[in-house]
């Protein structure tokens, strides 16, 4: 019996790893499947004790602080993994902690298949990243084809399976959405989703609720809806508490691409999310802060695409207005949203883009997940 090993670091990559361990049983039923990660990860019968917490970190300053614990985590993990002998190990995102994990089942001399499930952008920061990963590991499923001559010169060999947030969700049920929660079906619905990671509550996500109480205010009749990451949820939900604006708070998982779908305009912390709400048919703004000593590594040396927004990258042009670190400022980002929810042809320009870019993006239309469970088992 075939046994894949899954470990996720973060929110993101736990819902990459549960769409993944999906399409493996389905695929193989009897299939062995182990691994560290986040909620649904577990909820599907993926679970290990091992303790990652302060994991999901941002910036330089971050980073260094959280080291100890980073080291600790790795030498957990490769101690659970390589006693568990699977098969094949799948390491999802989370760059920094991954290749680490990778380094330390290599040199254990444990005999899985490494397998990393989506590179580091090294299109946009630091190339020099292929070759470590080439070193590392055997084998990396990468999102975009561009990403693969990168890697060719050092050895390593590529799957290309598209973006895993175009097939994540369901086509979601706007009409339903808004029924169950009394919004009238012409009410303008401005989505808010603030961050998945403890320092984006610190340092991202009061900004956009302050955008998005102003955006509210300018609208009348508006409702705001605001999707709950598991792992910030307390922090999320304390937040949103403090406002002057009502906000429902949709912390079921099945309620996601309803919720999204029912959005008129998204105001996002920069990520993932921004794919899967654009696909959804909601407009994005997005935004971002980092620390100001990464920000200054990250533009004088590192980042190298205009962009940070995988839709902008597809399309080559900033379709979703983005306001990061100096442009982060909640009076920016709040007559982005008004502009287009007062204005229709703004709107549905905006939404038009997106399709034309998600078009380009999902390819040949065959779901991230299935296109990585089908390589894990042709290596495992």
């Amino acid at each position: 019996m075939t046994h894949v090993y899954l470990v996720a670091a973060e929110d993101s990559g736990d819902a990459i790893g549960a769409d993944v361990i999906d399409a493996l049983r389905a695929m193989q039923p009897g299939i062995q499947i182990s691994g560290i990660g986040g909620e649904r990860m577990r909820a599907r019968g993926a679970h290990t004790d091992v303790d990652m917490s302060g994991l999901a970190v941002l910036g330089l300053i971050e980073g260094l602080k959280a080291y100890d614990r980073v080291k600790k985590a790795v030498e957990d993990c490769a101690d659970v993994i390589a006693k568990a002998d699977p098969d094949s190990v799948v390491l999802i995102d989370s760059w920094g902690f991954m290749w680490r994990l990778a380094r330390a089942l290599k040199l254990r001399g444990a005999r899985a298949r490494r397998i990393k499930l989506i590179g580091p952008q090294v299109w946009a920061t630091r190339p020099g990243r292929a070759r470590v990963l080439a070193q590392w590991v055997d084998h990396l499923l990468c999102i975009h084809p561009f990403e693969q001559p990168f890697y060719v010169e050092w050895g390593l060999p590529t799957t290309v399976i598209g973006n895993p947030a175009l097939h994540r969700l369901p086509k979601g049920d706007s009409a339903g959405f808004r029924q169950r929660h009394g919004i009238p079906a012409d009410a303008p619905v401005i989505g808010l989703l603030p961050g998945s990671r403890n320092a984006e509550m610190r340092r991202v996500a009061p900004t956009l609720f302050d955008a998005t109480g102003q955006a509210h205010r300018a609208t009348p009749g508006s409702h705001v809806v605001c999707m709950v990451a598991p792992s910030v949820a307390a922090e999320v939900e304390r937040q949103a508490g403090l406002q002057t604006y009502p906000v429902t708070l949709i912390r079921e998982e099945a309620e996601k691409a309803d919720a999204y779908a029912a959005m008129t305009v998204a105001i996002a912390c920069s990520g993932t999310v921004t794919t899967e709400l654009a696909a959804q048919g909601a407009a994005v703004v997005t935004g971002y802060r980092l620390g100001w000593i990464t920000w200054a590594l990250l533009r004088a040396f590192l980042f190298k695409s205009k962009y940070s927004a995988l839709v902008n990258v597809a399309a080559n042009r900033e379709l979703i207005p983005e306001f990061i670190q100096t442009r982060f400022r909640a009076d920016l980002i709040a007559k982005s949203a008004i502009d287009r929810l007062h204005n229709p042809a703004v709107l549905e320009a905006q939404r038009a883009g997106q399709r034309d870019a998600i078009r380009i993006m999902a390819g040949d239309g065959k779901p991230a997940a299935q296109i990585s469970a089908e390589t894990i088992l042709r290596l495992s």
